[in-house]
């Protein structure tokens, strides 16, 4: 019988790790050391590009095996937020998502070999309108997120509704994987 490639998530991120563990799906991680930093104006592409770059880096340390990268971002009045350089950038963030809507965008990619399937993801997400005071509360609490909020937080005072996939504004979609994974499968 022919075993089906081990899994690698390219991603140290708890949260990703959450969400395939939910879905049932059996997988190991190593995350990428790609430097996130790159130059582009379209968040679409920014997430895409990153989520390919991180699954072909781990994918160079694991021949014959299937890997899976991810990168989110918010966007909100144009401006592209990932994760918060310190807590003031936090703060920046938070007032300018306070009481607005916003797209959040997660790239994935998966490395089969020497094909690399990519997706996107876009959900929307209204924020509720903070004062200056709980904005600041809030700012320090979520340094390693996009937009510096975490919707999975239970008591998380911004996120007032989600328009799309719940998981994909953590940082995974499902079903963005799951399309991934079928592609790869259909063309072994």
């Amino acid at each position: 019988m022919i075993r089906p490639p081990r899994l690698i998530l390219a991603s140290a991120s708890p949260r990703r790790r959450a969400i395939l563990r939910a879905a049932g799906v059996r997988f190991t991680v190593d995350p990428s050391g790609i430097d996130e930093n790159i130059r582009q104006r379209d968040p679409r592409r920014l997430v895409v590009k990153l989520a390919r770059l991180k699954a072909l880096d781990v994918a160079r340390r694991h021949p014959g095996c299937l890997v899976l990268g991810a990168d989110t971002v918010v966007v909100c009045r144009g401006q592209i937020l990932g994760k918060p350089r310190d807590p003031e950038d936090a703060v920046r963030m938070l007032e300018l998502q306070s009481g607005r809507w916003q797209r959040v965008l997660t790239g994935t990619a998966l490395v089969c070999g020497k094909r690399v399937y990519t997706d996107l993801a876009v959900s929307r997400v209204r924020a509720r309108a903070l004062d200056g005071r709980r904005l600041k509360r809030l700012a320090g609490k979520h340094m390693d997120k996009a937009g510096a909020y975490a919707i999975q937080d239970r008591n998380d005072p911004l996120v007032a509704s989600v328009v799309g996939d719940r998981d994909n504004v953590v940082g995974l979609p499902m079903r963005s994987v799951k399309r991934l994974l079928s592609r790869a499968r259909r063309a072994a």
